[in-house]
């Protein structure tokens, strides 16, 4: 595979970035940023005719939910016009485009899982611009694989588990939310998938393209994803104390951006396609000393 990786310095990027470097027959140009601009048509045209890839994996994305109620111009102009530009630059050398997407894009009040086939109806600008980088690949291009994900963590960039040890180092006292509930994904796991999608397709076998959501198992929320860290932490020997834990809603919380309160994803889909199971999510956090190198 000849595969091109945006966003390579993401939490995502940069795991896909390293377990791809494990395969030598692979040929892989990682960029982030300040390597391309996706934003900028003509640039990454160029980059994608001169590199010429079977695979492009778009891991970039304006992730800051909350500054994105403010920065709609930016945001739209990462998620939905960089989104375009790649997939039309994929269909033109014959690549296929694998982008990785969020739950944002769903209202979250329904009861039970969503699946792909549910309508989407994302609550603020973050959601909305990335619902649209998923119509514009789409359009663009015959071969994509959408990956739908939510709750990413990993031991490289800032999540919910760094700042979890964080915060848990230094206080005694941790309200967190417990009305919100989703499927914490470890970003080594979508990378393998991504990997492993890109790996079914590059050998010419039957690939079903579309839509797919990958999360992790079980499902919990917030405050619960946030008890299971401090404890790890604390068994580990990376926090001496656990601190105490209080469940708050999301009125008690209030933040720019609307939270989904239902971010459960059902990934039954993607298993069926292609054998992968759901995101472990508690065994990566029997190393959480990771997480703080």
């Amino acid at each position: 595979m000849r595969v091109l990786i945006t966003g390579g310095r993401g939490q995502v990027g940069y795991c896909l970035t390293q377990q791809l470097s494990e395969y030598g027959s692979n040929t892989v140009l990682s960029l982030d940023k300040e390597d391309l601009d996706i934003t900028n048509q003509d640039t990454v045209k160029a980059m994608v005719q001169e590199f010429q890839p079977t695979i492009i994996i778009n891991a970039a994305a304006h992730t800051a939910v909350d500054k994105a109620e403010e920065e709609v111009e930016l945001s739209y102009s990462i998620n939905r016009d960089g989104p375009k530009f790649l997939a039309e630059a994929a269909q033109e050398v014959g690549a296929a485009i694998l982008h990785i997407s969020t739950d944002y894009v769903f209202e979250g009040n329904k009861d039970g899982e969503y699946l792909e086939t549910d309508m989407a109806n994302p609550q603020g600008v973050y959601g909305a611009s990335k619902l649209a980088g998923e119509e514009a690949v789409m359009s663009a291009c015959e071969k994509y694989i959408i990956l739908r994900t939510a709750w990413v963590f990993g031991e490289h960039g800032n999540n919910f588990v760094k700042t979890m040890l964080r915060l848990g180092a230094v206080r005694d006292e941790l309200n967190i939310v417990g009305d919100q509930f989703g499927g914490p994904t470890y970003a080594g796991d979508i990378a393998k998938v991504l990997i492993e999608i890109a790996n079914h397709i590059s050998k010419d076998e039957p690939v079903e393209y579309g839509v797919y959501h990958y999360s992790g198992l079980p499902h919990v929320s917030w405050y619960q994803f946030a008890d299971a860290i401090c404890e790890s932490a604390v068994t580990q020997g990376v926090i001496t104390k656990k601190p105490n834990l209080t469940s708050i809603t999301t009125e008690q919380y209030p933040t720019p951006a609307k939270r989904p309160s239902n971010s459960r994803m059902s990934t039954q889909k993607i298993t069926e396609a292609f054998t992968l199971e759901a995101s472990d999510w508690k065994a990566e956090l029997t190393n959480i000393k990771a997480y703080t190198e």
